[in-house]
């Protein structure tokens, strides 16, 4: 089973600054390459792994020190107060979609094959991708295009997809392509297909909330000094990851106690998000657009 390099796998290791003896959790297991490599630099410590896909489960080594817990990241501080846990040193996640989801064709992810569609991480949840295409109203579609796919001619695209499937139902990733064709420019296809998907996928996985609730539990159970470092692979996301380090909220500006002081559980690691390098860039694709950032628990 191929799954992802780590991306900024150093950068990250860095970025947690690990304890030997301390405790860590890692909100996207995927393949475990970021989990294996915390193991090797933990003595006595622990590491919690959280990851919601059944398939990343068979990854799983037999260790003591590890923790599997087979959740989406949303449910974290549940899950670690449940093992012991009511503060740790350090927490990871690396977001998007891995390697092997996108390679893997029966489960909807990725425009370069014809499949059901699909787009879960978790098998278990009713809200698949065929079910938002065929059952969301217009101005609900509208909205998902346009706020998760940043798709330019988004409410054109809703209503398109609206008409044809009066015709019949949307089921595959094919007939998909097909209906929004003529929406696309040409020499623009893939791109275009791509901010679909995301958007769709976003919705499918409510991403961005589950994305708020990790962040906002995050600043609850790391212990003072301890690190947030979050990777983060489009704009939204990036967002979200920026303003809550910056600001402790989502948007807005940050508040101020009596005496002009900030109010905020971070302080930025560094003024601005570390990239790959071109290096790693061309040995690895999906690290081309990797932003991460590293706060550190006041």
């Amino acid at each position: 089973m191929s799954y992802h390099n780590p991306v900024m796998l150093k950068e990250c290791l860095d970025g947690l600054n690990i304890d030997p003896n301390g405790v860590y959790v890692d909100v996207t297991f995927g393949g475990g390459g970021h989990s294996k490599a915390i193991l090797e630099r933990l003595d006595k410590g622990t590491l919690i792994s959280f990851d919601q896909d059944p398939d990343a489960a068979k990854n799983a080594p037999e260790d003591d020190r590890l923790i599997f817990v087979a959740q989406n990241f949303r449910y974290l501080k549940k899950f670690c107060k449940l093992n012991g846990f009511k503060q740790v040193d350090g927490i990871l996640a690396d977001l998007g979609v891995s390697s092997h989801q996108f390679d893997s064709a029966k489960r909807g992810f990725s425009i370069r094959f014809d499949a059901e569609l699909d787009m879960r991480m978790d098998q278990t949840s009713d809200l698949t991708a065929k079910k938002v295409i065929n059952e969301y109203d217009e101005a609900e579609l509208h909205r998902i295009f346009g706020m998760y796919g940043e798709i330019h001619n988004s409410k054109t695209l809703a209503k398109t997809i609206v008409v044809a499937r009066l015709r019949e139902s949307i089921n595959t990733i094919a007939q998909l392509k097909e209906i929004v064709k003529p929406l696309v420019k040409r020499g623009k296809e893939n791109q275009y297909y791509a901010q679909l998907f995301q958007a769709v996928r976003i919705e499918v996985n409510q991403e961005l909330e589950a994305l708020q609730e990790m962040l906002e539990q995050s600043a609850e159970i790391l212990k003072p000094g301890g690190r947030l470092v979050v990777m983060s692979y489009h704009s939204l996301e990036d967002r979200l990851v920026k303003n809550f380090i910056n600001k402790g909220k989502f948007r807005g500006e940050v508040e101020k106690d009596f005496f002009g002081n900030e109010i905020k559980p971070f302080e930025q690691l560094t003024r601005k998000a570390i990239v790959p390098t071109e290096e790693e860039i061309k040995e690895n694709n999906r690290a081309r657009s990797a932003k991460l950032r590293i706060g550190v628990k006041l």
